[in-house]
């Protein structure tokens, strides 16, 4: 019911940006206002930073499966042997094993969770870290070339824009450009 609640939140809070955004742009144009407008997935997807950010969460993801992978392979190891010797062992060493196998299955169940947490809380910051830089350098492009308004194409439903008004593939250029010096 939350997640519901907050979807229905986000809906109409995007309906709300993009209507006034409209507004915004239809009477900009009147004015002679410049509106451009950035896609902020496309510069996530195809700016060098992007990438990166997207290598290390897939490297991340990676060493995390594989420790999950070894502690499952020791889980169905144990299951093996229960099925193998089950039968053979005194009552107290299969309630023991049967223990233990129930354990490593809660401890395996209790990491895949962990990681997942884990691996979520690593893209969100990543994606904030990111949002805050092309914040920026789309605030000091927009000002730089006379901008009004610079609004997110999807954010703001853009359905149509004049492609000398979308700023994308400039907003990843200087992106590149000044994350290359920072490397420096």
């Amino acid at each position: 019911m939350a997640k519901r609640l907050a979807r229905v939140r986000t809906l109409v809070l995007l309906a709300v940006v993009a209507w006034g955004a409209t507004l915004l742009a239809g009477e900009a144009l009147a004015q002679g206002v410049r509106v451009g407008y950035v896609d902020l997935q496309r510069v996530l997807v195809r700016s060098a930073a992007g990438v990166a950010a997207r290598d290390q969460l897939q490297k991340d993801m990676a060493a995390l499966q594989k420790d999950l992978n070894a502690k499952a392979e020791e889980v169905e190891k144990l299951k093996e042997e229960m099925d193998k010797k089950g039968a053979l062992l005194s009552v107290t060493a299969r309630k023991d094993k049967q223990d233990a196998l129930e354990r490593k299955l809660r401890d395996l169940q209790r990491l895949k969770d962990d990681s997942e947490r884990e691996l979520a809380k690593k893209e969100q910051e990543l994606r904030n870290k990111f949002l805050a830089d092309i914040v920026g350098l789309v605030e000091r492009v927009g000002k730089q070339r006379g901008y009004h308004i610079i609004v997110e194409k999807r954010e703001a439903g853009v359905l149509y824009g004049n492609a000398e008004a979308d700023l994308t593939d400039e907003i990843i250029k200087v992106f590149d450009q000044e994350a290359g010096k920072g490397k420096k």
